[in-house]
């Protein structure tokens, strides 16, 4: 895997780019981009090595036409450096580049050796591609971004063979889902409206969680250092926060529109903790893919829909039987 995303980096590699040593003046760097500008792959960035080739800081061309040049290159350069290795990740070097708006990264061995960078078309490129894997993948298709079945003109067959795998676990989901709405028939016939609310729980639920899903994935893809305990602290209290407002709204519904106070607080609380269910369960699920050294976006669409839908179904008819048998507990 490692040797898979260290070729990766290097076939994205530029290595014709402005290099000078630190102990050069300003006016050796302007003669340099004026006498080679064109034969550059790139000239986002001058950069300042030492002569053992090691990354000492970067500079921007505009910095090196508005200072005397008699300054030395050490004296103007950044050294608070931003940098990737081979190894690094491509949707890390895209991270990078985004959260500290430059414009390319420069790549560098464990030494700190100059190897070359990553130019700001390929990072956005590599963006581009990581985006549409994501969209496929949150959809429940097995595509690879970049071959043939990734493009408009794949065929009926192919793209048949890479949509279908979700969609039967999603049969099966739903038969779950219906087995579960089954066991529940009496507490179905004690209280009909209880029917007409399943859909929204479902949706909202859904909803929700789907939000949880893509924040969850987007996140840990540009963040690959983040902190799971901060990020689960975070979404619980959001996860809490809309819990209680769908769980109003949808409450006053059933009361005003049904009339009906033990069908309000019945899908008020299995709302509230339905949607708590779902938050947990879309943003739990890429962390644990990500454990299994799974692609995270494949806990998104189908896979947590599907489970998401079973737990909001358990939830709401187990409140509902709970109540509709001791009704005492409202009191």
């Amino acid at each position: 895997m490692q040797k898979a995303l260290g070729e990766s980096i290097k076939s994205k590699l530029v290595t014709n780019i402005p290099v000078v040593k630190v102990g050069e003046t300003m006016g050796d760097v302007e003669r340099l981009l004026i006498e080679k500008a064109r034969s550059f792959e790139t000239i986002d960035y001058v950069y300042a090595v030492d002569d053992g080739n090691v990354l000492r800081g970067v500079l921007s061309p505009k910095d090196v036409f508005g200072v005397d040049k008699t300054t030395k290159v050490d004296g103007i350069m950044k050294t608070e450096l931003v940098v990737a290795h081979l190894h690094t990740h491509p949707e890390t070097v895209v991270y990078r580049a985004l959260s500290h708006k430059i414009k390319s990264v420069p790549i560098v061995d464990k030494e700190g050796h100059l190897l070359g960078v990553i130019p700001h078309g390929t990072i956005l490129r590599t963006f581009n591609q990581e985006t549409h894997k994501d969209m496929f993948q949150f959809g429940g298709i097995f595509h690879k971004v970049g071959d043939e079945y990734a493009t408009i003109g794949s065929s009926a067959a192919s793209m048949i063979k890479h949509r279908t795998p979700w969609l039967v676990v999603g049969v099966f989901g739903g038969a779950i889902t219906a087995s579960v709405v089954s066991s529940f028939e009496s507490t179905l016939s004690t209280m009909l409206a209880l029917a007409s609310f399943a859909p929204v729980l479902a949706y909202l639920s859904d909803a929700v969680g789907t939000q949880s899903e893509t924040l969850a994935v987007r996140s840990m893809a540009l963040n690959p250092k983040l902190s799971i305990k901060s990020y689960a602290i975070r979404e619980l209290a959001v996860a809490v926060a809309l819990a209680l407002v769908c769980g109003l709204l949808i409450s006053g519904v059933a009361f005003i529109g049904w009339r009906n106070p033990l069908l309000g607080v019945i899908v008020g609380i299995s709302m509230f903790l339905s949607v708590i269910a779902a938050v947990f369960i879309s943003t739990v699920f890429p962390f644990l893919f990500k454990a299994f050294k799974w692609d995270p976006a494949f806990a998104a669409g189908p896979f947590a829909t599907m489970v998401s839908d079973i737990a909001t179904m358990m939830i709401y008819f187990l409140v509902a039987s709970v109540l509709i048998k001791n009704p005492s507990l409202l009191t």
